[in-house]
């Protein structure tokens, strides 16, 4: 596949420079087709009997062999989920601290992650890693854990800036137990999960599937209680609900997703070509160079696909006003800054229209 038919495969790039799929990816073509499809094999066999229900659990299990090629991990690992959030919640949930316990954070995270861990009932310890380099940042955080430390919560990539955090250093380091939010990594950057504990994947954003659907990476699924249990938590129920769980991450699976975002979902991973991650990254230092000449760039060159930047004026507004000139990014609320996130679908003139519309403000 050629760079110029990628890019065709989505539709709102012949309209808009789309620069947000640190939020939601665009979709592509195919995708739509596929859900489309899925949607009038529904309508036509009634959503019931054997076969209709056979169809969507092989969808299930074949989408979740891709999220585990993605992540370097067997299929057995991973949790179908709705979201990031979904999968953080499950995690921290899963893990039953309380007051005695302690999670070490840091200071740029998504609510999607903080929420979970202020409502484990276990005390938060925050380190400040915003705008510091991956070497000083693994050692704040570091410095935070303590005897009663018994998770560490973190990005892979920070939301704000697109930096990347030390996550398998830090592993290899402590030896503590890591949940990873992998909102803007996985899609984005090469994502092995190795060692790591629990690995939270987005489904709409950089890997551009329909909304919401997401998964989670176990490492070992005895490591966690079912906090949240689903039908497809057991093989088998008694009449008082003790149960048996399934065997592996699917134990986890938090709950029935409809076929076809699971059909435009595996559509979607099919999509991505092989050099995504090197032109990511290509496209990427292009805009940071690009906004360095008119904006205060924030944060480090050379790290994942977020590029943010102070905005001109009210970031709200300023965005608006980028919307109503074709270009899509996001403000950062409470940040002053905005971002663009540049996937392997974005080009130099998806950049240079961000630029030139932000002059003739």
């Amino acid at each position: 596949m050629t760079y110029a038919e990628a890019r065709a495969e989505f539709p709102v790039l012949e309209r808009f420079a789309y620069l947000n799929a640190g939020t939601l990816g665009p979709l592509a073509r195919s995708t739509l087709a596929a859900m489309d499809a899925r949607l009038r094999l529904d309508q036509e066999h009634g959503r019931g009997g054997r076969a209709w229900f056979e169809s969507t659990l092989e969808l299930r299990a074949r989408v979740r062999e891709q999220i585990a090629s993605l992540l370097g991990a067997e299929p057995e690992r991973i949790g179908l989920t709705s979201s990031t959030t979904d999968g953080c919640n499950i995690a921290v949930a899963g893990l039953a601290l309380g007051d005695g316990d302690e999670i070490v954070t840091t200071d740029s995270e998504h609510p999607g992650l903080l929420l979970p861990l202020h409502q484990s009932g276990a005390r938060v310890r925050v380190a400040e890693v915003a705008g510091r380099s991956a070497s000083e940042a693994l050692e704040r955080i570091v410095s935070c854990i303590g005897p009663r430390t018994r998770l560490l919560a973190l990005s892979h990539v920070l939301w704000t800036t697109g930096q990347v955090m030390p996550v398998h250093e830090l592993k290899r380091e402590t030896g503590l137990p890591v949940l990873v939010d992998g909102a803007q990594s996985v899609g984005a950057i090469p994502v092995t999960v190795g060692e790591l504990d629990w690995y939270t994947v987005s489904g709409q954003k950089w890997l551009c599937g329909p909304d919401p659907i997401g998964a989670l990476y176990v490492r070992d699924a005895e490591s966690l209680r079912i906090a949240f249990p689903s039908y497809f938590a057991q093989t088998s129920i008694e009449p008082d609900g003790t149960f048996v769980p399934k065997e592996g991450a699917a134990r986890f699976d938090s709950g029935w997703i409809a076929s076809p975002q699971l059909a435009g979902f595996e559509a979607a991973l099919g999509v991505a070509p092989e050099w995504r991650y090197e032109r990511a990254a290509e496209i990427t230092a292009y805009c940071r160079e690009a906004l360095g000449h008119c904006s205060e760039v924030i944060g480090e060159p050379d790290q994942a696909t977020l590029v943010s930047w102070v905005a001109p004026g009210d970031p709200v507004e300023t965005a608006r006003a980028l919307y109503e000139r074709g270009v899509i990014v996001r403000d950062l609320p409470g940040s002053g800054w905005l971002r663009a996130s540049c996937g392997w679908w974005s080009n130099e003139d998806d950049i240079d229209r961000l630029v030139g519309a932000l002059d003739e403000m």
